[in-house]
């Protein structure tokens, strides 16, 4: 029997269950509390209606990270399929190949058309904006006012909830990274993907892996082999509070759906809930300077609707992005096509439909009817159903699934992780619990290092794991190690 208390880990996203898997495979004694009542997974979960799985937006599994690679492997040595990627984009009421193909683009936009792109784009190389604040001012100078128009304008907006000039210009130069117009043209006549410095550029690989039932697959996986080493993975643990002494975290306070309270003895805490909650769960509560700035941070939070079709293929894309300012559907997803083992019927199909919102407004208030109907509509409107083919569906709302880099969010992470530093047990990982907008390989890089600097077989930052999974040995003290990978309002710039 252990002498002191289990490592507690908050939350059974890839984060969590990623630290867990790492401290139990070490010997150390682990128990995971997470608030769902049956997934694991965080957004990365599988969600299962009446036999059909559908993914919460859509989760690759590409790196550029070996170790996470070898990782996933070693979960499901047999469970990955290898996924050839189909997108495309919706505009205008035609359907445009993403990556860009030159016949496709070319039958879509005609020759007039194409010609006037072309001539926008070196208008705007010839009379650039100045100064290039916004985001529209920096992909406008490097697109063309009527690409940004086309491409980015619509799905932007939609998935932020801000306006394209509200937008500071840095973040465009972060998320765009590595494509500009030359490479978008070469791209549509060649079949290889694009590359900088010889490496693919993340937003176009065209091949990755994927659990044959979705991401969950994964998940449980870590979940069970977590379990196997000895250690514990309680459900429908909501943390409520976190008990400390100014120098360490003593006892992690949770309640179930049934109202009844759980104290968990805290030895060392990896916590991937979001640093919001975590913050002002704090007792004795931090000073209000750090309250403040824990109230301050905010999140976009999403909604899948999903629609049983009474047919096996709509589509032959994994996702269509939807850049059609007149319908609210943000993105499609077609899990058939990830996977046929999602969809347990050959004659039907399961789609996606992902809408971007925050809690309180319209959409997320709307009810599960409502909100299947305009689903429905929607997809009608843009030709991807046809009458009558929708014959269920159900709705799964997610709050805070991605950390917004509003106006001074990084100054108010910045204090909170400052004064978090006190509670020497006591370790942020993963998307939420660092307020990082990074994906799951990301989250599982942060949490191993978490794992590791409590083991003590690893000393290096947690936080200083960049956008793309890979650490750096050395970083300016100036350089945005939250990864700007999410909108900032251009007041902040």
């Amino acid at each position: 029997m252990p002498t002191r208390p289990a490592c507690l880990v908050l939350g059974a996203g890839p984060a969590g269950l990623t630290a867990a898997h790492e401290l139990t495979r070490a010997g150390r004694a682990c128990r995971v509390v997470e608030s769902d009542p049956e997934y694991v997974g965080g957004i990365a979960r599988t969600v299962v209606y009446k036999g059909f799985r559908f993914d919460l937006g859509g989760h690759r599994f590409f790196t550029k990270n070996p170790e996470v690679e070898r990782l996933w492997r070693e979960f499901l040595p047999e469970g990955l399929l290898e996924v050839q990627r189909m997108s495309r984009i919706y505009y205008g009421g035609r359907f445009f190949d993403y990556p860009l193909r030159a016949s496709n683009a070319l039958a879509n936009l005609g020759l007039g058309k194409s010609a006037l792109c072309l001539l926008s784009c070196m208008h705007r190389r010839l009379l650039p904006i100045r100064p290039e604040r916004s985001f529209r001012d920096w992909v406008s100078n490097r697109f063309g006012d009527r690409l940004f128009r086309t491409f980015f304008e619509s799905y932007t907006e939609k998935v932020w909830g801000l306006s394209c000039e509200e937008i500071s210009a840095d973040w465009a130069a972060q998320r765009i990274r590595g494509l500009s117009l030359l490479g978008a043209v070469r791209g549509m006549f060649s079949s290889r993907p694009a590359r900088r410095n010889g490496e693919v550029v993340k937003t176009l690989v065209d091949r990755f892996l994927y659990p044959r039932l979705g991401p969950g697959m994964m998940w449980e996986a870590v979940r069970d082999r977590v379990q196997q080493a000895g250690g514990a993975v309680e459900m429908d643990r909501t943390v409520t509070s976190l008990e400390h002494d100014g120098t360490a975290v003593r006892c992690v306070v949770c309640r179930d759906r049934r109202g009844r309270t759980h104290r968990f003895p805290a030895g060392e805490v990896i916590s991937s809930i979001p640093l919001r909650e975590l913050v002002l769960g704090l007792d004795p509560p931090p000073p209000p300077e750090i309250r403040s700035a824990a109230r301050a941070l905010r999140y976009r939070d999403f909604i899948t609707v999903a629609l049983i079709l009474d047919r096996p293929d709509p589509f032959p894309d994994n996702w269509i992005y939807v850049h059609e300012p007149a319908v609210k559907v943000g993105r499609v997803q077609n899990f058939r096509s990830w996977s046929r083992e999602m969809v347990p019927h050959a004659d039907r199909s399961v789609l996606g439909l992902e809408y971007f919102c925050f809690q309180g407004d319209g959409l997320w208030s709307a009810s599960d009817a409502a909100l299947l109907e305009r689903g429905r509509r929607e997809l009608e409107r843009i030709g991807l159903l046809g009458a009558g083919e929708v014959v269920d569906g159900t709705v799964v709302r997610v709050a805070k699934a991605y950390p917004l880099y509003d106006e001074g969010y990084r100054a108010n992470v910045d204090r909170i992780r400052r004064w978090l530093a006190r509670l020497g047990n006591l370790r942020p990982a993963g998307r939420n619990g660092m307020h990082k907008y990074n994906n799951q390989d990301h989250s599982m890089m942060t949490a191993l290092l978490c794992a590791r600097n409590l083991l003590g077989t690893d000393a290096r930052d947690p936080w200083r794991v960049n956008t793309d999974a890979i650490y750096h040995e050395e970083i300016r003290e100036d350089h945005d190690i939250a990864g700007r990978d999410s909108p900032r309002p251009l007041t902040e710039a």
